[in-house]
Parts: C-alpha cells; sequence; structure tokens
C-alpha cells in the first residue's frame, strides 16, 4: 500500500491540472504561433511560468486505483500487475482467467 499523502498530492495535482487546463493551452498556442510579435510570446510565456507547475499535465503520476502502487501500472484496467494478479486470482476481473496447465 502506498503512502496516503503520495495518493492524496495525485489528487490534488489532478484537480489543479483541470483547473489550469484551458489557460494552459491558450498560452501554449499563444507561444507556438509564430506568427504573432516576439514580445506577446515572451508574456504568455512568463505568464505560463507563473502558473503552479502541478497544473501541468505532465506531472500527474499514474496510480493503481486499488493499492496506489506508481510503478508497473496497467493503463487499461488502471491498476498495478500485483492488485490485477490478486484480484484476477480471485475473479473479481472481467475477462480475466487464472491460467493453469
Amino acid at each position: 500500500m502506498a503512502k496516503v499523502s503520495a495518493v492524496e498530492k495525485n489528487k490534488r495535482r489532478r484537480k489543479l491540472v483541470a483547473q489550469h487546463a484551458e489557460r494552459r493551452a491558450e498560452l501554449k498556442a499563444i507561444i507556438k504561433n509564430q506568427e504573432t510579435p516576439i514580445e506577446e510570446r515572451f508574456q504568455a510565456t512568463l505568464k505560463l511560468a507563473e502558473m503552479p507547475r502541478d497544473g501541468s499535465k505532465t506531472r500527474i503520476r499514474n496510480r493503481c486505483e486499488v493499492s496506489g502502487r506508481p510503478r508497473a501500472y496497467y493503463r487499461k484496467l488502471k491498476m498495478s500487475r500485483i492488485a490485477l494478479r490478486e484480484l484476477g486470482s480471485l475473479g473479481r476481473v472481467p475477462g480475466i482467467v487464472k491460467s493453469s496447465w
């Protein structure tokens, strides 16, 4: 089980990303547009730098929804390999069957 503080921090980051996504996209569009004057693009860069770092989508860490584990994460199932194996063995994950030969 992961530390509760790490899981909560990640949840806060997800909220911040949702709050700032639109504004960040606007500023990035201004910065990437070569048609806008260099001064305006520079001002947009400064405004983007002033925004909270945790508002960036790259700061979010994929974590298992069952255990909070950050590694060996399956995006499709939103869980780690360990949780997948445990729940799969119990028959709680649809389509997953314990193999035997």
